[in-house]
């Protein structure tokens, strides 16, 4: 029994020291992420003004005797995606990313010309943080889901799940589906632990975003808004989908390959309309994109609220970008959201063996 014993401490010792400390935490350690009081947060600097302002609030509106109590049907929070709990900056957005991949790299697909010469023209660009063109930017934006036309919803999450095996370019010792913020992911487990309704509203594509966080965070995959790709049907042709019958037994829905419907800016307050019927008391971004759910939030709130900004400021555990750190944190302020210091308040990242490489 003893034996037992020590076994079981030295194996929970093993696991403490490699969750969130030395290598990347694994989907399955992100997975098992679980905060319920201010006493279990690990991965925050004890200083942290976030972590303070966010246990102050949930204990302030959860309590039925404070004047701020929400009750739990109304405790909705929504987060973006992309900069504000997974990575955004290795070099760029993962849709981004795996369109570059998919036109360059995979060898069982062959891209339209204009999209091959694209990704030839910008991939230097992109990794070197240099601005497109408009007309780059556009076609770009177009292959985002032309490059998926004719699979399958499933087909195209399995392509999803494939590439999150790849290694994040700029960032050592971290894939792509591991590259979660720490920090973000518990403040997800606090409030979805303390009875707030957790969303995800993102410019990301709403599949992309489910393969991501299917079994890592603790949101439902039907409290996700995105950017919505274009669907039809393989034997649908020209005809209108409210006029198309659809054969189960001859056809299937794919992906259509026109543009996305984008979600961003004023689009996300729409989605937060439409899809949760509620006013978030709680939200969390990090770009000009997120401003309309931010800003929406603050706006005459029957409920004390409150909205964060996620501010890339690390140089050495991230791909920060000082100059763009220090306009953000001006943006924040001005216009009352709580700017968040990724290199001042999160103890760790993603775990403290991932480090910038360029």
């Amino acid at each position: 029994m003893k034996k037992k014993i020590l076994a079981a401490i030295a194996a929970g010792l093993i696991t403490l020291g490699s969750f969130g400390v030395s290598d990347a935490a694994s989907r399955e350690e992100i997975a098992a992420i679980n905060v319920q009081t201010a006493s279990d947060f690990q991965f925050w600097n004890e200083d942290s003004p976030t972590k303070a302002k966010i246990i102050e609030f949930v204990e302030d509106v959860t309590n039925p005797y404070s004047s701020n109590y929400i009750p739990p049907e109304d405790r909705v929070a929504t987060f973006d995606m992309d900069g504000t709990f997974y990575c955004e900056t290795a070099p760029i957005y993962f849709q981004e990313a795996m369109f570059l991949h998919r036109v360059l790299e995979d060898k069982n697909y062959t891209a339209p010309k204009k999209y091959l010469d694209l990704a030839k023209k910008i991939k230097p660009k992109v990794y070197a943080k240099e601005k497109l063109t408009p007309a780059e930017s556009k076609l770009y934006f177009e292959g985002l889901t032309a490059v998926y036309a004719g699979m399958t919803i499933d087909e195209y999450r399995a392509y999803v799940r494939n590439f999150m095996q790849d290694n994040e370019t700029g960032l050592s010792n971290l894939k792509r589906g591991e590259a979660f913020y720490l920090p973000m992911v518990e403040i997800i487990s606090y409030l979805s632990n303390n009875g707030f309704q957790v969303y995800i509203d993102s410019a990301c594509s709403f599949y992309t975003t489910r393969e991501l966080i299917e079994g890592v965070i603790p949101i439902h995959s039907d409290r996700i808004l995105g950017s919505d790709f274009g669907l039809t049907s393989t034997n649908m042709g020209k005809d209108n989908p409210h006029d198309h019958f659809y054969d189960r037994f001859k056809e299937k829905i794919v992906i259509a390959g026109t543009p996305l419907k984008d979600n961003a800016k004023t689009i996300k307050i729409f989605s937060i309309l439409n899809q949760i019927g509620k006013r978030p008391v709680l939200a969390f971004g990090n770009s000009g994109g997120d401003s309309g759910m931010l800003e929406y939030t603050l706006q005459n709130n029957k409920y004390r609220s409150m909205s964060f900004f996620v501010i890339c400021d690390d140089t050495e555990r991230e791909l920060g970008n000082l100059k763009r750190a220090k306009s953000d944190t001006e943006l924040a302020l001005k216009r009352g959201w709580n700017p968040i210091s990724m290199h001042d308040e999160f103890k760790t990242i993603y775990g403290d063996n991932v480090r910038r490489i360029n």
